[in-house]
């Protein structure tokens, strides 16, 4: 039997309900109500009588009931059919008691009507309904404020021409132009022009990314200043947006635990309120107290046992928290691994592309630093080796002069050789300061032979025969996983590294980051062998990967946390995803899943400890001390409830992660 969609339709009891009808039908009903209370047998006086003023009560009560409670009978039957009765059931049943013992009572000419109480009762629980659905409404914002990021139109280039298309008409390969302030249509990658493009409503970064020839761009996000062209390269449902649309509508879908638990206990409450309902009724009766009171009895235990509240506390939390993610740049798939974060011990960190950038950099320069970078990137200009391409970059950041190169010639397996301002200026590995005999006083090749220890490439800068300086290069380490560890350690979390590289590289990124705990030279197939060693020591382990490889390791961690821009596979792998590859995203994973529990519980505990200490009231249990709780007033208080939850939960959204 699939659970999973019984609970989907249960908690969906407003499917095809609009907010404002409730809000409407709460106006009709108030002001029936009015001449409803002034006809009733509530005040010493007698309101002017009129041919048929006897009825006025069953036609005004009659129109409250089928034109206000209708939207309540039809939900009970939705409830009934799918075998899971809850706080529309509840609702139903109060309202037929009333409704038809206030009938017989008209028709017969004895006893005192419940139509008034019957009509507030009504009025309460749409108003309570309204107020309910704005809060959820507002609350489950994700999917459409993601929808309305995209365009409605895209300007095609069509032989020099340009032409307004729908955005189902663009095809892979077309080019666009999109003009400053305009919204990127379908991901691509420019071909022309230049601009600031602001991601932050699908990335969650703050500032504006600059983009140029060669660079992708993604569906929904708004350009700056410049005009750029864009080579369509995915549309539809294969764009980066329409991923993350569908993984924000999996979370809303899914449940957590404690939302499982809630949907068991307002079912329970359920057949509790009916049971409670009917032995409250005949208690009653056996006691010698009239038709109407035990009636009236009965339909107070039954809104006051309404788990109205208790089906909000949950699914309202979690859907905010679901938004939260998704405004702070990572994404729940599933909200059991949501859950799961707060009890987190250990962080597992695959090593490359997350706590380093995956791309080697100069980490150290020995010797004169401009001196050296300045003559190792002029000699290195005109080549595509990744330890050139670092080199140039290095000069460039640094903001050092580089001079133009002639003569340009590789030294296969050593390294390269070009003439730069009249010097013959070598550049390459360790067997080069054999061949040119240069002579290192102890501290320099101390240095040099410290960083060879911590598994970087050295290479060595000579002008002519004479060695100028030697550059280190390394895997960058991330500054962000400087800031992600040390929140994490902060918060009593242990982190732990993974990688395939040496363990001198391992022992040195490991050493640089604090990081606990690192495994070295792990092949793609062992990861998740990694992550059952941590939890056969009792860790609970979040896993943070991104490749195909990660994936066994994804599925094994109690939490699996994907890279945004890894790949489907690990995507598919893990509970949540980083749209940025940040890792200072974790603690926030964390934070938000403490949090989050923390309102669930506190909604739990509002939403049944009323329950329990209201429903002995409704049911007369203080009548001897002349506290009896009116079928309105329950409602009232029913209400008030739900509205307390829902506050509750909305508080949430001020939260700092």
């Amino acid at each position: 039997m699939d659970h999973s969609s019984h609970g989907h339709r249960e908690h969906d009891k407003h499917a095809g309900h609009h907010t404002e009808d409730f809000l409407k039908k709460f106006w009709v009903v108030l002001a029936l109500t009015i001449p409803l209370i002034l006809y009733s047998d509530l005040f010493a006086w007698s309101p002017p009588a009129f041919v048929g003023s006897h009825y006025l009560q069953l036609i005004l009560g009659s129109i409250v009931f089928f034109y206000g409670g209708m939207v309540f009978l039809k939900g009970a039957a939705d409830e009934i059919q799918d075998r899971l009765p809850g706080m529309m059931t509840l609702i139903a049943l109060a309202i037929i008691a009333a409704y038809l013992y206030s009938v017989g009572v008209v028709l017969s000419g004895t006893g005192m009507t419940l139509f008034w109480e019957l009509s507030t009762l009504i009025a309460v629980m749409l108003i309570g309904h309204w107020v309910e659905m704005k809060a959820v409404k507002s609350a489950k914002g994700a999917l459409q404020e993601l929808a309305k990021l995209l365009p409605d139109q895209a300007e095609v280039l069509l032989d020099g021409n340009i032409v307004s298309v729908s955005l189902d008409e663009l095809r892979e390969g077309d080019i666009v132009l999109v003009r400053p302030g305009g919204k990127i249509p379908a991901d691509g990658v420019v071909i022309e022009g230049s601009s600031e493009i602001d991601e932050s409503l699908i990335t969650g970064e703050s500032r504006p990314v600059e983009k140029s020839i060669g660079d992708g761009v993604i569906a929904g996000s708004t350009n700056g200043d410049g005009s750029v062209q864009v080579r369509i390269e995915k549309t539809g449902e294969h764009t980066f947006l329409a991923g993350v649309m569908r993984l924000v509508a999996e979370a809303e879908s899914s449940k957590s635990r404690l939302q499982l638990l809630s949907d068991r206990a307002a079912f329970y409450l359920t057949v509790l309120a009916v049971t409670a309902g009917g032995v409250t009724f005949f208690a009653w009766l056996a006691a010698g107290e009239g038709f109407g009171f035990a009636i009236e009895r009965l339909v107070a235990v039954l809104v006051i046992a309404c788990p109205h509240a208790l089906g909000l506390a949950i699914p309202l939390v979690a859907s905010i928290s679901t938004t939260m993610a998704a405004r702070n740049g990572f994404f729940v798939k599933r909200r059991i691994a949501l859950e799961a974060a707060r009890n987190i011990t250990t962080v597992l960190f695959d090593k490359t592309g997350t706590l380093t950038k995956g791309s080697f950099g100069v980490v150290a320069v020995i010797g004169p630093e401009a001196e050296t970078l300045s003559l190792a990137a002029a000699a290195n200009g005109s080549s595509e080796h990744p330890l050139a391409r670092a080199t140039v970059r290095a000069a460039q950041e640094r903001r050092i002069s580089v001079s133009s190169a002639s003569a340009f010639a590789r030294l296969p397996g050593k390294g390269v050789r070009a003439s730069v301002a009249g010097n013959e200026i070598t550049v390459g590995s360790p067997a080069l300061l054999s061949e040119m005999k240069a002579e290192l006083h102890a501290d320099y090749a101390a240095d040099i032979q410290k960083h060879e220890r911590e598994g970087k490439t050295v290479v060595h800068v000579f002008k002519g025969t004479e060695l100028v300086g030697s550059i280190a290069f390394a895997d960058v380490i991330r500054e962000e996983s400087r800031e992600a560890v040390a929140a994490l350690k902060r918060m009593g979390i242990k982190v732990a590294m993974i990688t395939g590289d040496a363990e001198d590289v391992a022992a040195w990124v490991a050493k640089e980051l604090s990081i606990d705990e690192y495994f070295a030279h792990v092949l793609p197939g062992e990861k998740a062998v990694a992550v059952q060693k941590l939890q056969s020591r009792g860790e609970r382990v979040a896993m943070v990967g991104d490749g195909v490889n990660d994936a066994p390791a994804l599925t094994q961690a109690d939490l699996g946390i994907a890279i945004g821009a890894g790949t489907n596979v690990a995507i598919e792998s893990a509970g949540i995803i980083l749209v940025k590859n940040d890792p200072r995203d974790i603690p926030k994973i964390i934070r938000l899943s403490r949090l989050t529990y923390a309102k669930m519980i506190q909604n739990l505990f509002w939403a049944t400890g009323y329950n329990v200490v209201a429903l002995p009231i409704a049911a007369g249990a203080l009548s001897a001390y002349g506290i009896m709780l009116q079928p309105a007033v329950a409602a009232v208080f029913m209400s008030l409830s739900t509205v307390i939850v829902a506050i509750n939960a909305s508080l949430l959204r001020r939260a700092a992660l």
